[in-house]
């Protein structure tokens, strides 16, 4: 199951999964990935049907799934649930941010503008927060912003942000540092993958964003 999902995260969202290859245990590694790709079948939602009241039939599937997730019922022969439900408990999540994530997608169909921080710093957070435990969410934000505005294609105003949020990622944890490590790429939106992978190998190595 780990494998199929960590493939999964592989071709929905690269850039993330080449930051996870930094997280050194195997058993931290694969519960950031399950986390990725919760995400990743949010963002494939729009792409498979075209209505966007259909699209919000099925992010309010995924709403009343998490009533199961939190509850440590995991709903039986999915495999994003599955591992979502026993993340969840090992790690302590908290549902705020999936129940603002998936509210966000349902307002994204729509045509409201993308909610930075249910879209990016919030899953930034919980990311950090697998990796590194509670207490963290104030460094993680400001870094899941900086990713946001690059994802949604503001560039200057991402690389103006990048330096605050640099900042505030040497509180972080080392072992939080992966989670946060998307935002560096705000410095070169427009890299090729190659590109990529030098700077993540860089911002990882020095421990800076």
């Amino acid at each position: 199951m780990t494998t199929s999902l960590d493939e999964q995260v592989r071709a929905a969202d690269p850039d993330r999964w080449l930051s996870s290859r930094f997280v050194a245990d195997p058993q931290t590694r694969a519960d950031l990935i399950v986390l990725y790709a919760f995400e990743a079948e949010l963002l494939a939602i729009p792409t498979r049907v075209t209505q966007p009241l259909l699209a919000e039939m099925r992010y309010v599937w995924w709403r009343d799934q998490m009533d199961g997730v939190f509850e440590g019922v995991a709903r039986k022969g999915h495999p994003v649930l599955e591992a979502l439900t026993d993340v969840v408990a090992r790690r302590g999540l908290e549902r705020a941010p999936f129940d603002a994530l998936i509210e966000a997608h349902i307002d994204r169909v729509h045509g409201e503008p993308h909610d930075l921080d249910a879209f990016y710093a919030g899953p930034m957070q919980a990311a950090v927060r697998i990796l590194s435990g509670p207490g963290h969410d104030a460094a993680a934000a400001q870094a899941g912003r900086v990713w946001g505005l690059a994802q949604t294609g503001r560039f200057e105003e991402a690389r103006a942000t990048l330096p605050g949020a640099a900042r505030a990622a040497r509180n972080l944890p080392v072992a939080g540092f992966p989670a946060v490590l998307p935002a560096t790429l705000a410095r070169r939106p427009n890299a090729g993958p190659l590109g990529k992978r030098l700077r993540l190998l860089w911002a990882a190595v020095r421990g800076r964003l």
